[in-house]
């Protein structure tokens, strides 16, 4: 396995010096390592991936250096737009190194929402006209990278690092969280479950969150109803907004996570503007990408009230332990929505924490049997 300190030194060998991105549980030793060995200003954990790549960009215009920007293979959807109308060679010609976590490689086992991406992965990069090389375990690293940046500055443009599973041995971070409040996401989630009615519907985003509240359901011996969101990471607020939409007649529980809410934050504006009554909103708010490795977000600097206020939400309430949240549920059952709820946890999730047994599909189908009362 190549060690996530040798890989960055080699990086910086070759004129790299600044990083930026969103995180993924492929590279999660890489991003640690550039968090502890990086000046701040130099690593940006950005909302989403577009925004990565247009502030690589700009920090190449202002210095004339190359960047490298890290995300997920699913996060190349993301970044499309500014790749093909910003960096490619057709309009500004500006070079950037893409470092992306191969998940769903074919012949590797992945989960559903993977697989097809993994295999379309290097298609997207050809199809973009990125040329790209496979980082793996046993990979020479000073050989990569001198195809590289050969490339690099030979063409001015972006190139993709395309990197496997188990290529990067362990790295221990030496930062830890800010957040050091009493609840954690599962036992805020048990007493949501706790407080909510049966007929509520419930849109839950993609990680560990979904995966928690599928276990939840099964130690109340409930049947699984609530849709778990599994990809599409940061879109959850708007499918629990068109659910709401479409059945104004039953109330909507959105739980987001900060990290997902930051990706796509203009989804907020949009539902203050529709004023949903049914619309709950809740932000499961531990600072961090936890389920693709603990890097932080910004969201522990957010004031959400203020946020929520501005965008139209009719009320915002916020809640660090079980009393704060059966408190701020009691104001909710009062008032019409769409309103927020910031719950801020504790970092940390079982190590036993299982996956949904059934398909996309069937949980597709039994979250529409709860709308329509099956």
């Amino acid at each position: 396995m190549i060690s996530p300190e040798f890989f960055l030194d080699s990086l910086k060998q070759n004129g790299i010096d600044f990083f930026c991105g969103v995180p993924d549980s492929l590279l999660k030793n890489f991003c640690a390592c550039i968090d502890d060995n990086v000046d701040k200003n130099s690593h940006i954990i950005t909302a989403n991936e577009g925004n990565a790549i247009a502030l690589a960009a700009g920090y190449h215009l202002a210095t004339g250096n190359i960047g490298l920007v890290y995300m997920q293979n699913s996060g190349i959807g993301n970044s499309i737009n500014p790749l093909t109308s910003l960096t490619d060679p057709e309009v500004y010609n500006i070079p950037l190194l893409l470092v992306i976590g191969w998940r769903g490689e074919p012949g590797v086992k992945d989960e559903p929402q993977h697989v097809k991406q993994g295999r379309i992965s290097a298609k997207q990069l050809e199809i973009l006209e990125i040329p790209y090389v496979i980082l793996e375990a046993k990979s020479d690293v000073g050989e990569v990278l001198s195809t590289v940046f050969s490339e690099l500055n030979n063409k001015k443009s972006p190139v993709a690092i395309l990197v496997k599973a188990e290529t990067f041995s362990g790295y221990k971070s030496s930062k830890t969280n800010c957040f050091d409040y009493p609840l954690s996401r599962e036992e805020a989630l048990r007493t949501i479950l706790k407080l909510s009615k049966s007929r509520d519907l419930f849109v839950s985003t993609t990680g560990k969150t979904s995966r928690e509240l599928y276990e939840l359901r099964i130690e109340r011996n409930e049947v699984q109803k609530d849709f778990l969101t599994v990809g599409a990471m940061g879109h959850t607020s708007s499918i629990a907004l068109g659910v709401a939409l479409g059945r104004p007649d039953k109330r909507v529980i959105c739980i987001d996570g900060d990290g997902s809410m930051l990706m796509h934050m203009g989804a907020l504006p949009v539902i203050g503007d529709l004023k949903p009554p049914n619309f709950v909103h809740i932000i499961i708010n531990n600072a961090s990408h936890e389920s693709v490795g603990g890097q932080p977000t910004v969201a522990g600097n957010v004031d959400f009230k203020q946020l929520a206020l501005a965008c139209g939400y009719k009320s915002c309430f916020s809640a660090n332990d079980a009393d704060t949240l059966n408190n701020a549920w009691s104001e909710i059952e009062k008032i019409s929505g769409p309103v927020m709820l910031e719950v801020r946890v504790k970092q940390g999730s079982r190590d036993n924490l299982s996956r949904p047994s059934g398909t996309p599909v069937e949980n597709k189908k039994n979250f529409m049997d709860q709308i329509n009362g099956r």
